[in-house]
């Protein structure tokens, strides 16, 4: 199976949306586990990096994109 790429600062599409609907989230940490932030409502949640790798869907924007348009 083919390892996903993401870095810091994705915007990635989760399998699951988030209680509050949104299914967009942001990658603000990053090691043996990943911090993720609701770009809905601001909610973050911790979780180890095999799981995130199993529950994520795509990234939707990277960071490189966000950079090169500022």
């Amino acid at each position: 199976m083919e390892r996903k790429v993401f870095q810091l600062g994705d915007i990635v599409q989760m399998k699951k949306q988030h209680p509050c609907g949104s299914n967009e989230m942001e990658i603000i940490r990053m090691g043996m586990d990943i911090r993720i932030k609701c770009t809905g409502c601001q909610h973050s949640v911790l979780i180890p990096r095999a799981k995130f790798e199993k529950n994520m869907k795509k990234v939707l924007r990277s960071a490189e994109e966000n950079t090169d348009n500022n």
